[in-house]
């Protein structure tokens, strides 16, 4: 048998015109009855068939061609215009009408729709910008409202988008790159001045900036008051008729307990060796001290196993103030570390994004969930989740109060989770209570004063107003760089000394290299550069160098770290250059964590 066909759906078809429209409006001034005006307003945005059938140039016609929309332009700018000065009830039922539509769009709109939608509207703003043919555009004064229009409705996907678990794209995909080739700092710099008001800027949107772009923003505002405070210093020792020295540009940290303007650029000194700091002893000083203090006897930090991350020590100590320099100066100095925080800490590193003037106000709190608390403790998290589900008398089979146990020291501590905790027994009814209390226990109270000095510290030497800007996953990437790796960018950008890259020993290396698993070339990155993450600018940003090493073909493969540099003895065969490249960087001690 065959399946009945389905009748065509019927469209709409609108028959009033432009001039029909113009009159009720004019009609409006002499009689002040808008109920023709309304009528329109409410049949024309009661969906988007309707929608369609109103502007549509010719009702019968189908327009499927870049070059004509079949959408009549002047008609939608005569509603549009005529929309700002009607009653708010007609304006509400616009709004009405459009939220309506969206929802139901939105229950059928799959991935894919929802990926094109976004790409649409964000090479609508492209081409806008950067027109291919400027002259087929109206002027920018006559459209002046086509790219924050764009930019709103790209608002409400990015927000839904976000409201989604998991998010039906990444928000890399909201990232617009041709925003890279604008004056950032212009953007910024109107925002700045004029926030959130009717004057448009990009930073209102940050969502569709990329982090190549913010980082460039952060830079750029970092050096600036960079070049403030030096000349503050130039003018304080002039005025007091002293010598100017370069030195007092930089804060020079020569591995002692002296501390500097936080707000310089960062230079380093190893005493007793000579040299400057080109920005290797920088990068080694920043690998030493995190060796130093994650390392676990220093009681800073705790490492999870089973998360492979760090945390916040609960322990009570005296050193917060060495929470204070770590990450803002790295991201100040454009420094990739390589340490491993669950997002759960740029959460809270951006709560709030710009500190608060009131010293009262706490910092470093924010929401955290059952998640939150899995990406550090997985099996806790793992025993809170079952026991929200568990279906027999909590009570009874738990036998718990809201009362917490931390082992400090040897020594075993109880903490209340609400006032009078440890006589509040756990139920079915307020099991729930009881989880998030303790999450925000673990992940908040417990810490405060360890994160609040982190806090203070990071936004001490990185206050800007860029931060606001950022996503949580954003800072992540600054700090620790990206985990995407692309060797064949890693090879396009890197230098030769003593090499050619059309060498037989180079066309061994990168022929293994590229044949590496994930794993291996996570390794040689490591072994190379002290981390396996790449920086935002991507592996070209890393400067990599492949150095002829003038040895034995029995040695094994030499790193420099500080410089991103590989020493590679001039190996005969690919087989022995695999061999002896595996075994050196999988048995170096290099910079790691755990």
């Amino acid at each position: 048998m065959k399946a009945p066909v389905l009748p065509e759906p019927v469209l709409p078809t609108q028959s009033k015109t432009m001039k029909d429209f113009q009159e009720d409006v004019e009609k409006v001034k002499s009689s002040g009855d808008w109920k023709a005006v309304h009528d329109f307003y409410l049949t024309t945005f009661d969906s988007f068939p309707e929608l369609n059938a109103a502007f549509k140039k010719d009702a019968t016609a189908s327009f499927n061609t870049i070059e004509d929309s079949g959408v009549n332009a002047k008609f939608v700018n005569a509603v549009y215009d005529a929309l700002l000065n009607t009653p708010q009830d007609i304006q509400k039922t616009v709004l009405k009408g459009i939220i309506n539509s969206l929802l139901r769009e939105w229950k059928g709109l799959s991935q894919k729709r929802f990926k094109q939608l976004v790409e649409r509207l964000l090479q609508f703003i492209s081409l806008r910008l950067f027109p291919a043919k400027p002259e087929e555009f109206p002027p920018i004064t006559k459209c002046s409202w086509w790219i924050p229009s764009a930019s709103k409705v790209l608002a409400l996907l990015n927000t839904a988008n976000n409201l989604v678990h998991p998010s039906l794209i990444p928000y890399t995909d909201f990232y617009n790159s041709t925003l890279d080739h604008i004056d950032l700092m212009e953007e910024y710099h109107t925002w700045q001045s004029f926030g959130n008001s009717h004057r448009f800027s990009f930073c209102q949107y940050p969502f569709v900036i990329s982090i190549a772009a913010k980082k460039i923003i952060i830079q750029r505002d970092s050096e600036q008051q960079m070049i403030s405070i030096a000349r503050q210093s130039l003018v304080d020792k002039v005025s007091r008729r002293q010598r100017p020295d370069m030195n007092m540009l930089f804060l020079n940290m020569k591995l002692t307990r002296k501390r500097a303007d936080l707000k310089k650029k960062l230079k380093v000194t190893f005493v007793g060796e000579a040299g400057l700091d080109m920005g290797g002893l920088t990068k080694e000083w920043f690998l030493l001290l995190i060796r130093q203090i994650f390392h676990p006897d220093y009681g800073m930090f705790t490492y999870h196993k089973d998360s492979h991350c760090h945390w916040f020590s609960s322990f009570k100590c005296d050193n917060y103030s060495e929470f204070r320099l770590l990450m803002g100066l790295a991201v100040y100095n454009s420094i990739t570390l390589d340490i491993r925080f669950p997002p759960c800490c740029y959460k809270k590193l951006l709560s709030p994004p710009v500190v608060p003037s009131d010293q009262n106000i706490p910092v470093g709190i924010c929401s955290v969930t059952t998640d939150d608390l899995c990406q550090i403790m997985p099996e806790l998290a793992h025993g809170l989740s079952e026991l929200l589900s568990y279906e027999g008398n909590v009570e009874e089979d738990f036998y718990s109060t809201f009362q917490v146990f931390q082992e400090e020291f040897g020594i075993i501590k109880s903490y209340n989770l609400k006032p009078g905790g440890d006589k509040i027994p756990v139920t079915n009814q307020n099991r729930k209570e009881y989880v998030q209390l303790y999450i925000d226990f673990l992940l908040n109270k417990s810490i405060y004063k360890q994160f609040a000095a982190f806090y203070y510290g990071f936004h001490s030497v990185c206050a800007s107003n860029a931060l606001m800007l950022l996503r949580p996953e954003e800072v992540e990437i600054l700090v620790c760089g990206s985990p995407e790796l692309d060797m064949h960018a890693l090879q396009r950008s890197t230098q030769y000394d003593g090499y050619a890259k059309t060498d037989l020993t180079i066309r061994y290396f990168w022929d293994v290299v590229l044949g590496f698993p994930l794993d291996l070339q996570k390794k040689l990155l490591h072994f190379t550069t002290g981390s396996d993450r790449v920086p935002v600018g991507g592996m070209a940003d890393l400067n990599f160098k492949i150095s002829k090493n003038e040895t034995s073909t029995n040695w094994l493969p030499v790193a420099h770290t500080c410089f991103n540099q590989l020493c590679l003895p001039p190996y005969k065969s690919k087989k022995d250059l695999k061999q002896k490249l595996i075994i050196g960087i999988s048995n170096s001690e290099g910079f790691g964590l755990e």
